[in-house]
């Protein structure tokens, strides 16, 4: 069989094999009458090295629609011209293990921590890919004796206020912890703390609020798992709201797993910014009918060290987008609870991997919209998926009508110096050409929110947006208003790259390294300003660009 060619594989199989035909025929329907775009997920491996992000997706596949002698030939071609990828030598042992196949299965993922797999991946997945292994063989069993007292991912750190900071963590297990917070080094100061649990149906995930804080202080913090401390991580806290702020964050998207690319998270944290944005295609997932492929994908990016240091001491804002959503290009049509896969796979899978402010209106409107403040400086975060209709169709929705006027209600309310509007997709029509996947397929939509903005003369607006593989500047020029400036990155890991837009009229336009935006804030100084500056995985400044406040003004 050749391997190099773009297949389209079963998806209810993935959770139940044996009605797989039936199953798709009544997902194809679903997906129809909701009018969202049928979930195919892509698996187009024409360059196996480019893409390395799907190289074991498609293995996992055929192992779950249980083409094993397809899966092993496909894993042992891949061996061949890599033997020390840790990934192939995992996946090989769930190819086992899923057959009953303990011993050789033990050899293989011995082999994988060798060569550099953090055991907790292990762990993580024994839910959803190791199912029975503790029973199938004693090294399991030692190995997850061993994670009993640390956290097998995380911890992470988010939705962090002037008094008050969550915390998330996954465990082998489910277990009970503590978050201990103190403003010394050693806790000898007085320590505030707080309990949780992960659980199993949460993917062995839980949170923890800590709340009675101090403003604009920094502290440590650990989390204490079967009577163990963890190492220490340290965070500030916000100044009160409305308070004048200097404030530095990332931005950026475009980040499917690449090991090689993974250091990038070392050159953030290195900036030392106060928070991370990750604007969608934070992961790239393309298959929303199982949770097992999500599930796997998360995971092998929350094993990686160098995501784990910076995201323990850093506060982590996300939305998504297609390739973490859905599939490539997709909708998810202007119902609720259809397609199936959006409010039972996709919603609560994303919720269980993130720490984020809110997400949309919970269950009575899942979504992955919220906002949150800083200082003065207002953030507003937009799902541009779940409820967005066919571009094609008369009148599309990007937001849907309840987010919509959410986004409304909240922009008049907003008194932030800065208001910075955060899309998973480019405002600009400009970025991609003909192409109706950003809000150049919304032209209505978009008027209609910066015509709003106009009205009622809201001031400091600021629009951010990722899903081009590159790092972009451009003004949307109005006529009868200040112009919109627009900040755009989404090459975070991502191998595969788009053109640079300078001819298109880009204030810049750059993809050749990976690179992210940061953002410098400074609403202290007399006419507060905002610095946008493209910095490369190598830690480079590439492209800056200042915008001060009275440029945002009518």
């Amino acid at each position: 069989m050749n391997y190099r060619i773009l297949a389209f594989l079963g998806l209810g199989c993935l959770l139940f094999p044996a009605t797989e035909p039936q199953r798709g025929l009544q997902a194809q329907s679903a997906v129809e009458l909701a009018g969202a775009s049928r979930p195919r997920p892509q698996m187009q491996l024409t360059n196996r090295d480019r893409q390395y992000k799907r190289i074991h997706q498609f293995a996992l596949r055929l192992i779950l629609l249980f083409r094993y002698s397809e899966a092993k030939t496909f894993l042992e071609e891949h061996l061949q011209d890599h033997p020390e990828d840790p990934e192939s030598h995992f996946l090989m042992g769930v190819w086992h293990a899923r057959q009953g196949q303990w011993k050789p299965a033990v050899t293989w993922m011995s082999e994988a921590i060798e060569k550099g797999l953090p055991p907790g991946r292990i762990a993580a997945g024994q839910e959803t890919l190791l199912r029975g292994a503790r029973d199938g063989h004693p090294w399991f069993d030692e190995l997850f004796e061993k994670l009993r007292t640390e956290s097998v991912h995380g911890p992470m750190l988010g939705h962090l206020t002037h008094n008050a900071a969550s915390f998330w963590v996954r465990t082998a297990e489910p277990a009970e912890f503590t978050i201990t917070a103190s403003q010394t080094a050693d806790f000898s100061a007085r320590t505030v703390s707080a309990k949780g649990m992960t659980r199993q149906e949460n993917d062995g995930t839980g949170i923890v609020r800590l709340t009675g804080l101090s403003p604009d202080t920094r502290y440590s913090y650990r989390v204490t798992l079967a009577g163990q401390d963890s190492a220490s991580y340290q965070f500030r806290t916000l100044v009160p709201p409305g308070t004048s702020v200097r404030y530095r964050l990332v931005f950026g998207g475009g980040a499917g797993y690449v090991p090689p690319n993974e250091r990038v998270w070392t050159t953030i944290k290195s900036l030392r910014p106060d928070a991370l944005l990750l604007l969608g295609d934070n992961v790239y997932i393309d298959d929303p009918e199982s949770p097992v492929m999500q599930r796997y994908t998360y995971h092998r990016r929350q094993s990686r060290p160098e995501w784990r240091d910076l995201t323990a001491a850093t506060a982590v804002y996300s939305i998504w987008d297609d390739h973490d959503f859905s599939t490539n290009d997709s909708w998810g049509g202007p119902e609720i609870m259809a397609p199936f896969w959006k409010p039972f796979h996709v919603y609560p899978i994303f919720r269980d991997n993130w720490v984020n402010p809110g997400y949309g209106g919970n269950e009575a409107q899942p979504g992955c919209w919220y906002t949150f403040r800083v200082g003065d400086i207002d953030f507003v975060m937009l799902d541009c998926r779940y409820y967005r209709t066919d571009p094609k169709n008369d009148h599309p929705s990007m937001l849907g009508p309840a987010q919509l006027a959410w986004l409304k209600t909240t922009l008049r309310e907003l008194t932030g110096t800065f208001k910075v509007i955060c899309s998973s997709v480019p405002w600009d029509y400009r970025t991609k050409g003909d192409s109706l996947d950003t809000w150049n397929g919304f032209k209505e939509e978009r008027e209609a929110i910066f015509s709003f903005i106009e009205q009622e003369k809201i001031e400091g607006i600021l629009l951010i947006s990722a899903d081009r593989h590159r790092s972009d500047a451009w003004k949307i020029e109005r006529p009868d208003y200040y112009d919109f400036y627009e900040f755009n990155s989404s090459r975070l890991t991502n191998q595969h790259v788009h053109q640079e837009m300078n001819h298109r009229g880009a204030i810049f336009s750059y993809n050749k390294k990976q690179s992210f935006g940061l953002v410098e804030f400074d609403t202290v100084e007399e006419d507060p300003s905002v610095t946008y500056s493209v910095v490369t995985i190598d830690g480079e400044t590439v492209h800056q660009m200042t915008v001060r406040c009275h440029q945002l003004r009518w």
